[in-house]
C-alpha cells in the first residue's frame, strides 16, 4: 500500500536526539518494515518546543519508502490561542494544494485533531476515490466547552459552530473511524451521524519498551545524580512527565508534597516537562525542597527515572476528553512496572481497578493523595504486587508493536 499519514504535533524522526516517537511515528516505521510506502504529512512547527523546524515547506526522505512532508504555517506560543487556530487553517490550506501534486495514495490515516486537516483530507478522499480513516485522538471541538462554566457553554458552542460543523463533515466523510478507546470511536461515529460499522474500531495507544543505548543510560544516571536521585536512594520517588498545561492538577501534587514534608516523610516528587504553567508551578513549590523541576527530559532520562521511581503520577483533570480517554503517560508507567497514582475518573480509573495496577485519588484532594502515598510507602509488598500487575498488563495489552501491527492489518482491510 501507499499510505498517507496526516498528524501534526508528534515528534518526528528528524527531531533532536532523545525525542521518542509516538503513535504515528511508530506506525510509520512498522508500515515501512512491512514493505508499504509511507508519506507523513506534518508541520514545520514543533508543537512541543514551540519553534519552527524550517522556515518554508520542506520534504525529507527518511529512506526510499518513507518521506515526510512538512507544511509551513505561523508559530504560536500557547496551546489555546488564536494563532494556533490560524496555524491549523494554514496547514490545511497548504495540504489541499500540495496533495494535488503528489502521487495518489491507496489509503489515508488522518488524526483528529486537527479539524481542518481532517476535513480537507476527507474531501480529497472523496474527490480521488481514496478511503480516509479518521483516528480520533482528542475530542475537538467538544474540549473547548469544558473550559468554560456550564452556564456559558451554549454561547461558546454558538461561537464555535463552524468548528462543530467541520467535525461533523469530516467524520461523515471518513470511510472508517478509529480511536484510542471505544468511547472515542463512538464519539466520531455520532458526529458522522451514522451507525457504527465493523470498520470502526478502537486501537489503544501503544508504548515501545526498547531500552536506550547503555551510553545514554549512563549519561541519564549522571543527570539524575545531579538532582540527588540515585538507584540506591531510599526515598519514595513519585515521577511525572508531561506538558504543564491546564489539563493537569499539579497544584494538588505540590500541596501533597508540602504536607508530607511537614510529616518528615521521605518522599520526593520529580515533575518533568515544560509548558504554559511551568513557571507558575515552580514558584508554587518554592518552599518544597522535596519537589524537583528538571524541565524537559529525553527518552533516556525518562526510561532511567521510571526504573528508579516508586510510582508514576497521572494528575489529570476529570473532563470528558480525558475520562473517555486512555492517555499515553499511564501506559508509559505500566511499561516500566510503575504503579499509576491517578486523579482521573472514567476509563483509566476502571482499568487501574480491574487490573489492580494503580490507585485513584479524588480530584483536587491533596489529603486523599497523601493517604494513598503513605499507604503504599508503609506496605512495600503491596506496592511490589501492584508493580508486577502493571507490567503484566502492559505486556498483555499495550506493547506498541502488537497494537500498531493490528492497526496496519485494519488499514489493509479498509483498503480492500
Amino acid at each position: 500500500m501507499r499510505v498517507w499519514l496526516i498528524t501534526v504535533g508528534e515528534p518526528l524522526p528528524i527531531d533532536e536526539a532523545g525525542d521518542r516517537l509516538l503513535r504515528t511515528g511508530i506506525l510509520a516505521n512498522l508500515l515501512v518494515a512491512k514493505g508499504h510506502e509511507v508519506v507523513w504529512w506534518s508541520s514545520t512547527f514543533d508543537h512541543t518546543r514551540k519553534k519552527q523546524r524550517f522556515d518554508i515547506d520542506t520534504s525529507i526522505d527518511i529512506n526510499n519508502r518513507f518521506r515526510i512532508n512538512l507544511l509551513h504555517s505561523v508559530e504560536y506560543k500557547k496551546n489555546v490561542s488564536l494563532r494556533r487556530i490560524i496555524n491549523h487553517y494554514g496547514i490545511a490550506r497548504k495540504f489541499a494544494i500540495m496533495a494535488e501534486q503528489e502521487q495518489k495514495p491507496d489509503i489515508i490515516l488522518c488524526s483528529l485533531p486537527t479539524l481542518e486537516l481532517s476535513l480537507v483530507a476527507t474531501e480529497y478522499g472523496k474527490k480521488k476515490g481514496v478511503p480516509v480513516v479518521l483516528d480520533v485522538r482528542d475530542l475537538w471541538p467538544d474540549i473547548f466547552l469544558e473550559m468554560v462554566p456550564a452556564w456559558g457553554r451554549w454561547l461558546v458552542k454558538w461561537i464555535l459552530r463552524p468548528m462543530f460543523k467541520t467535525a461533523g463533515a469530516a467524520c461523515a466523510g471518513a470511510a472508517a473511524i478509529t480511536g484510542i478507546t471505544p468511547a472515542f470511536v463512538d464519539w466520531g461515529v455520532n458526529y458522522a451521524n451514522r451507525a457504527r460499522s465493523d470498520l470502526d474500531r478502537e486501537f489503544s495507544m501503544g508504548y515501545c519498551e526498547v531500552p536506550p543505548d547503555q551510553k545514554d543510560v549512563m549519561e541519564a544516571e549522571k543527570f539524575w545524580e545531579k538532582h540527588g536521585i540515585r538507584k540506591d536512594n531510599s526515598e519514595f520517588i513519585a515521577c511525572f512527565f508531561g506538558a504543564m498545561g491546564r489539563q493537569f492538577e499539579l497544584g494538588t501534587i505540590i500541596e501533597a508534597a508540602r504536607k508530607l514534608k511537614k510529616q518528615n516523610r521521605s518522599f520526593r516528587f520529580i515533575l518533568c516537562g515544560s509548558g504554559d504553567n511551568f513557571a507558575y508551578y515552580k514558584n508554587l513549590a518554592i518552599d518544597c525542597d522535596n519537589v524537583v523541576f528538571p524541565g524537559w527530559v529525553g527518552a533516556a532520562e525518562i526510561w532511567t527515572l521510571m526504573r528508579i521511581a516508586s510510582v508514576g503520577l497521572a494528575p489529570y483533570l476529570s473532563v470528558q476528553n480525558f475520562t473517555m480517554n486512555l492517555p499515553n503517560k499511564p501506559l508509559e508507567y505500566l511499561s516500566a512496572g510503575l504503579p499509576v497514582v491517578s486523579s482521573l475518573n472514567g476509563v483509566l480509573r476502571d482499568l487501574l481497578f480491574t487490573y489492580d495496577c494503580g490507585v485513584t485519588y479524588a480530584n483536587g484532594n491533596s489529603d486523599d493523595l497523601v493517604s494513598i502515598l503513605v499507604n503504599l510507602y508503609d506496605h512495600p509488598e503491596r506496592l511490589r504486587k501492584i508493580s508486577e500487575n502493571a507490567h503484566a498488563l502492559y505486556k498483555e495489552k499495550f506493547i506498541a508493536e502488537k497494537v500498531y501491527n493490528n492497526m496496519i492489518s485494519h488499514l489493509e482491510l479498509v483498503c480492500e
